[in-house]
């Protein structure tokens, strides 16, 4: 295709093998997916580069009435560091959205993910959600948009 005298090669779209990405590649595409999600209800996501104050991102809503800080994990995810620290989680599992209030659910699942790990490290994540959790976090779940 050629434009005002310059050639210009479409752009060539290829779906990716999300397995296939690194760490920071898989976060930054989890970003992106969430924000265009988060968009579709009135969001303006910005990318924050130092994890400031635990979040990595904060959703801003357009009337300017509500903000989150967000911490983009790749499963439900709950940490002492993040205590007290008003934040969000977001993660997605089989395609869906969740985000959900940190210290909240840390208040409703603390006394049973009371393993070494939690009690170690102050750190506890689930790969897959497990019944009990998938109860808790349901209100969590973003409705798609049609």
């Amino acid at each position: 295709i050629s434009y005002g005298g310059i050639e210009m090669t479409p752009i060539k779209l290829e779906p990716i093998n999300y397995s296939s990405l690194n760490a920071k590649a898989q976060e930054t595409y989890n970003f992106h997916k969430m924000a265009a999600i988060l968009a579709d209800y009135g969001y303006n996501c910005l990318w924050l580069n130092d994890d400031w104050n635990g979040a990595d991102c904060i959703a801003v809503h357009i009337s300017g009435l509500s903000d989150a800080k967000i911490q983009l994990k790749g499963c439900i995810s709950l940490a002492q560091k993040y205590r007290g620290k008003n934040l969000y989680i977001a993660f997605f599992e089989l395609g869906d959205l969740y985000i959900y209030p940190h210290d909240l659910v840390l208040d409703q699942v603390e006394s049973f993910i009371a393993d070494q790990t939690w009690l170690a490290k102050g750190t506890y994540f689930q790969t897959k959600i497990t019944k009990r959790f998938a109860q808790i976090i349901a209100p969590y779940k973003v409705p798609k948009m049609k």
